[in-house]
């Protein structure tokens, strides 16, 4: 395996670098605080093609690879994971799903403005009782002539509620099955819904402990009516048609995660060369300085695995094993070299105003976001053969 980058990759990840120090960085503090999602960062972000990244020219996008995407996502969680994940959710959960399963005329009217990230779009599988378990969700949605009508309600949707967003795909139950044995096989189906429908209310966004910029609400449906050509992909294929999509995003994820611990290692490790206790610098100690060393090491395995996942997806070949492998281990990653970092800051780290306190907060999402360590685990030993 070659983790060395192409000219062309190399060049993509210095200019998203670049652009998360000269402007996303002096930022953070200032919107962490406000609680809100700066829309002009954003607007800049699309004018940089970001949002376009994994997706043919043909429909607007630039052409590039899922690898380079990630790299785009790891490069700026390095000084906001809400940054991060806006981009990450944006195309993996928002857009992906519409450009593999859209029929030409979705696709002809929502992808231009979201991949060039005018729009954005977000995407409802989790409930109060439904999220690793699908099998749960009570969202229904039922057709009445032409129109399908949803009833019942969603959390923790990511870019559901801010100025520019233009849609939500949801997952409901469309049908059920009862099988032999006397038990219910519910039908999932995705359908697209229009933000601003009748019926359809954005909830106030959540007090989160960290991700305070990223726009995060519950969604409520009550006898929502949206034309049944919304319907996204083959009915009953909603759940499984997503499960590709959600395996992807957990590469993503998993950069996002190696962005936050790197930025922590690279804190760590200015101020340990610049603040003098004792007449040296705190570095010179050998407890500060094994600490910072294991802090480069999870570094470095978190960006290998995510690496090597997303090679294998670009290349075409089976990755589930890898990206739960990458999601697990950067998470991890990222939330041990937060703890460390601001360990190693003392008091200055236990201030907001620190980018290792905001990571510290941010940091403990990636181990539950786009599926739990917990579940990773489950995954891992099913891809091996140990759990039915």
């Amino acid at each position: 395996m070659d983790y060395d980058l192409s000219t062309d990759e190399q060049r993509l990840a210095d200019r998203v670098r670049e652009f998360a120090d000269d402007v996303v960085a002096p930022a953070a503090y200032e919107y962490d605080t406000k609680r809100r999602l700066p829309m002009e960062i954003i607007a800049q972000m699309g004018e940089l093609g970001l949002f376009g990244l994994p997706f043919p020219e043909e429909v607007g996008g630039q052409g590039k690879s899922y690898f380079q995407l990630c790299l785009a996502v790891e490069a700026l969680g390095r000084v906001d994971q809400s940054i991060g994940v806006t981009l990450e959710a944006g195309v993996g959960l928002g857009i992906m799903p519409i450009y593999r399963n859209g029929t030409e005329a979705q696709r002809a009217e929502l992808l231009p403005d979201l991949v060039a990230g005018r729009a954005l779009a977000g995407f409802g599988l989790t409930e109060a009782s439904a999220g690793s378990d699908a099998g749960a969700t009570k969202t229904h949605a039922e057709l009445d002539g032409d129109e399908w009508v949803i009833n019942g309600s969603k959390q923790f949707i990511t870019n559901s509620g801010t100025p520019i967003t233009k849609v939500v795909t949801i997952v409901a139950v469309t049908g059920e099955q009862t099988r032999p044995d006397g038990s219910v096989k519910k039908e999932l189906s995705a359908i697209i819904v229009p933000n601003g429908t009748p019926g359809f209310e954005v909830g106030p966004d959540y007090d989160k402990v960290g991700w305070h910029t990223s726009d995060t609400h519950p969604l409520t449906f009550t006898d929502v009516r949206v034309p049944a050509a919304n319907l996204l992909g083959e009915r009953g294929r909603g759940y499984a048609n997503f499960l590709r999509t959600l395996d992807e995003g957990r590469i993503a994820f998993a950069a996002l995660a190696t962005g936050a611990a790197q930025g922590c290692l690279e804190e760590a490790l200015r101020y340990a060369t610049s603040r003098v206790v004792f007449g040296r610098s705190i570095g010179s100690n050998q407890h500060i300085a094994f600490t910072i060393a294991k802090m480069q090491a999870r570094v470095h395995q978190a960006r290998l695995a995510w690496h090597d996942a997303a090679r294998k997806l670009d290349a075409g070949k089976p990755f589930k094993l890898e990206a739960s492998i990458a999601k697990m281990v950067a998470g991890e990653a990222a939330m041990d070299n937060a703890r460390d970092a601001t360990q190693i800051f003392g008091g200055y780290g236990f201030l907001n105003e620190n980018a290792v306190a905001r990571h510290y907060r941010d940091s403990k999402i990636l181990e539950i976001g786009e599926g739990t360590t917990e579940v990773q685990l489950m995954i891992i030993t099913r891809e091996l053969g140990l759990a039915g």
